[in-house]
């Protein structure tokens, strides 16, 4: 189920209109993208079955890159990225979301002006019926 949630979110965020200013959307860091981009930096599992339904607890790490000697030049786009992942549609193709929540975030500078955010996401997920 964590391939798949990866997989309907990566698409999710790929389709908002309010993030086309998104250079790229990948799974992992991007090869050449140039900034802003976002991608998934990593994701866990783990056991979240009921008794008639298997299911998984899912944390799902997005970074976001960008470039500027602003340091609120990025807050618009994560807000977008925010809004996006909590509009998720429940229902999926094979599994069902029983929950999202947003669990933290860390900003942090790097060299020449590159600005990363990271957010984390915990999404509780069953298999579906």
């Amino acid at each position: 189920m964590e391939t798949l949630l990866r997989s309907a979110l990566l698409d999710w965020l790929r389709a908002d209109p309010a993030l086309a200013a998104l250079n790229s959307v990948t799974e992992e860091a991007p090869l050449s993208a140039t900034s802003p981009w976002l991608g998934i930096a990593a994701s866990a599992s783990a056991d979240w079955s009921v008794k008639t339904r298997l299911g998984r607890e899912i944390r799902i790490a997005l970074e976001l890159h960008c470039r500027s000697d602003d340091p609120a030049a990025a807050g618009a786009l994560a807000r977008s990225v925010d809004a996006r992942v909590d509009a998720l549609p429940r229902a999926q193709s094979g599994f069902e979301i029983a929950s999202c929540l947003f669990l933290r975030a860390r900003a942090e500078r790097r060299a020449n002006n590159i600005r990363a955010l990271l957010s984390e996401y915990r999404f509780r997920v069953l298999e579906a019926p």
